[in-house]
């Protein structure tokens, strides 16, 4: 198929169907002979691997060179189109290409799906066709399939299979992409492409021809420092993957990843003109890098502080976690960081800050930090009205929490290994040394807290939600991580008990849906499935009304039914956290399901006055949770499921 002289990767290939001694001799010979800002294995690797990401490497570099060295798209097509009829050849058992030959090996020995080898090839026939990405979002979506899987693939090889790692790899796998992106601009614009967001270049004055002529600016300036310190967050994101694999994989891995932040600190100290050049990383630099990441793998295996579940650290009582950022006075005590917490929390008057008295200190204290970040976090969702403004924030509040938390786990120097830019948010100072310390206590992953803020993220962009599947990861990210946080102060026993708390979670989420849907509609967002809305022929506007009409009432009648059910799975988690702390969840439990069930009383009369409990009806709540005899049958409001009424107070009430 492939022509004489076509790839300059094929020059030593073995022929077809060659033994599989040839077959991994060339792909060991094209793994160490081909440019890369990092060599494919280093000798951290353990022996019994290097082959197999030789084997690997050689897959990746010819479909790569498949799609970008050949001149003429309609060609590159066709040998994509080959490719891939050989990657279905190998998994048939019938593998022809020596590169599959050796692959086949590989992806035997390790049990890897096809699925990541043809993602990668979906992301090399889009290059033939798109030459410019019009938005941040529209590159992130190329990521995933010209980034991604090669992470997924090696995790496969190391044995990795969940999907926490393989999230915490798609951050580290696109930044490295956009690091390269920024990086290869000159090269890229001989191509006729260019990967920067045109959206994001209009922000800083920079048109698509200012790229195309290029014309070096102070906006250009401003553009590659935005994408740098965009790119510096999905570092930050990714980081902690290299703490949660074994060995010397985990120094390869914080290897690539201190690499990608070099090659952003060599475009920096460029002057960030990639119009005009190429910043490389020199082997000086490398091996300063490798030698950060081997000392902080061997400061992580030192006994003492070390946290046996979270990875972490553990301070000493009045120890700060610093911002990198952030000057030194700035920064608060640890038992300062958390009155503020709670100053925050009281003044908030939420449901949940009731409960936080009914436990002992050390959990009522982290509770306070973790409401108080959460309050924080949603504060710069739900203020103002520029967009880009609060997408910045949001940013601002993620890259501020990794900073705090890498700036410790991976401190070398006395410096942070991995410093972000960026604005500090308001409170952070406040507020995150309460929250770290909270994390090393009770060994909380920090991934829970990044998912809420994708969750306030999705608040900004996704104002309907087209299934409940898609509204459930809505939920878990808003809700779900507020119960596995909480599980996680409570104490607990057995994986079963956070799922039990994302159902609970998910319960408490759809209340505050059912409750607020008048409210939420006024402001342009739409909770509701699509699904149930088409299913009991409601239309969107019927939520704008002054008076809920029949369909709307049999709709939240449905969610509500969806709801409890939740409730009650989720209260089996009551026998699962200390009895310390069954008081607390019993409060949450019961309030959040008294006031769902005093809805369903109102007959869902939730366009008026804002439906919600007494401070009386609370305070008996609280006394019951204090003195009461509780257990996992009386944790939940008594639900009258005899109301069934098709009108009632929903249809009278009026909007006030």
């Amino acid at each position: 198929m492939l022509r004489q002289g076509e790839l300059e990767l094929a020059a030593n290939l073995p022929a077809d169907r060659c033994s599989s001694e040839a077959a991994q001799a060339y792909t060991h010979w094209l793994a160490t002979h081909h440019y890369e800002n990092f060599n494919v294995v280093s000798w951290l690797l353990p022996k019994d691997l290097h082959q197999h990401f030789y084997n690997l490497y050689a897959y990746c570099r010819w479909a790569d060179d498949l799609g970008d060295e050949i001149p003429d798209k309609n060609r590159a097509l066709e040998l994509l189109d080959w490719w891939e009829r050989e990657l279905d050849d190998c998994y048939n058992d019938k593998p022809s290409h020596p590169v599959f030959v050796a692959l086949r090996q590989t992806i035997f020995a390790k049990g890897i799906p096809k699925q990541p080898f043809a993602d990668l090839l979906k992301a090399f026939r889009q290059d033939q066709f798109v030459k410019r990405y019009q938005t941040w979002d529209a590159m992130i979506g190329y990521c995933v399939y010209s980034a991604n899987p090669v992470g997924r693939l090696v995790l496969y090889l190391c044995g990795y299979r969940d999907e926490e790692r393989q999230l915490l790899s798609d951050a580290t796998c696109t930044a490295l992409q956009l690091a390269n992106f920024w990086q290869d601009v000159d090269r890229d614009l001989e191509k006729g492409r260019i990967y920067i967001p045109l959206d994001v270049a209009a922000a800083h004055g920079v048109s698509e021809s200012d790229i195309v002529e290029r014309r070096f600016s102070d906006n250009y300036v401003a553009l590659m420092k935005d994408l740098i310190a965009r790119t510096r967050v999905l570092f930050a994101q990714g980081a902690p993957l290299a703490k949660m694999v074994s060995g010397r994989i985990s120094v390869d891995l914080d290897m690539f990843t201190r690499g990608g932040v070099a090659v952003l600190d060599s475009i920096e100290a460029l002057g960030y003109d990639t119009l005009h050049k190429r910043p490389a990383v020199s082997k000086g630099k490398q091996a300063r890098l490798l030698g950060r990441a081997f000392f902080a793998h061997l400061l992580q295996r030192i006994p003492h502080g070390e946290s046996q579940s979270g990875g972490f650290p553990v301070s000493a009582p009045e120890s700060v976690p610093r911002l990198s950022t952030m000057a030194p006075e700035a920064t608060l005590t640890v038992s300062r960081s958390y009155d503020e917490c709670h100053r925050i929390a009281r003044a908030a008057h939420s449901n949940f800050y009731y409960a936080f008295y009914l436990l002992p200190k050390a959990r009522r204290d982290a509770l306070a930090a973790l409401y108080a970040f959460m309050r924080l976090v949603d504060d710069v969702a739900d203020e103002g009205a520029d967009l880009a403004a609060k997408q910045r924030g949001l940013a601002d509040w993620r890259a501020a929490l990794d900073d705090v938390i890498i700036g410790q786990v991976t401190t070398v120097d006395g410096s942070s290994a991995l410093d972000v830019p960026g604005k500090i948010p308001s409170g952070a100072a406040e507020v995150l040394p309460a929250l770290v310390d909270t994390m090393h206590q009770f060994k909380m992953p920090a991934r829970y807290l990044h998912d809420l803020i994708s969750g306030a993220e999705m608040d900004l962009t996704v104002h309907t939600y087209p299934t409940f599947d898609r509204l459930r990861e809505y939920c878990y990210r808003v809700a779900g991580t507020v119960g596995l946080t909480c599980t996680h102060v409570f104490g607990f026993r057995g994986p079963r008990a956070l799922d039990l708390a994302e159902k609970l979670g998910l319960a408490f989420q759809l209340t505050n849906i059912i409750r607020d849907v008048h409210d939420d509609f006024a402001v342009g967002r739409l909770y509701i499935p699509e699904e149930d809305l088409a299913r009991y022929g409601v239309a969107a506007q019927d939520f704008g009304r002054n008076e809920a009409t029949l369909g709307v009432r049999e709709l939240l009648r449905f969610e509500a039914d969806r709801a409890w059910r939740n409730y009650e799975e989720g209260s089996e988690l009551f026998d699962l956290i200390e009895p310390e702390s069954r008081g607390a969840l019993w409060l949450l439990a019961h309030t959040y399901s008294a006031l769902l069930a005093r809805i369903e009383q109102l007959d869902f009369a939730v366009f008026g006055e804002r439906v919600g409990l007494s401070k009386a009806e609370k305070m008996l709540f609280i006394a019951k949770a204090k003195f009461g005899r509780l257990n996992k049958e009386n944790i939940l409001e008594k639900r009258d499921r005899d109301r069934r009424r098709a009108g009632g107070p929903g249809g009278q009430r009026r909007a006030g």
